[in-house]
């Protein structure tokens, strides 16, 4: 069972990412799917959520009206568009599914996000 994640790397305030999340060894399908991120000598804070069928997403504050997250179940992959970033938004960045019926919580390996310019 496996999330690897891709798309991290360095923008400037302002700029746009796209991470992606492939799962491999289960199906998405049931998983509701969440975004995290963990910035420099702070905890892990939630991001996005996306219901496992896509019809709820869920932002915390600092995100809304700027990430995107989506899911692809037929690819088994879940992705977060990020825009007009800001330095704020510099993380480490985790893909996380959980399916809480049969307490399965799955972690990606984290990517790094650093806005700068």
């Amino acid at each position: 069972v496996q999330l690897v994640q891709s798309g991290g790397g360095l923008v400037q305030p302002g700029g746009s990412l796209r991470l992606s999340c492939a799962a491999s060894g289960f199906t998405i399908t049931r998983y509701a799917m969440n975004w995290y991120r963990q910035a420099p000598g702070k905890e892990r804070e939630w991001v996005a959520s996306i219901s496992s069928g896509g019809g709820s997403r869920n932002y915390a504050d600092s995100v809304k009206g700027r990430f995107t997250i989506s899911r692809d179940n037929a690819r088994n992959m879940v992705y977060l568009q990020m825009n007009s970033l800001t330095p704020e938004d510099t993380a480490v960045y985790y893909c996380n599914a959980k399916r809480i019926e049969i307490r399965n919580d799955y972690w990606g390996q984290g990517t790094q996000v650093t806005v700068s310019s």
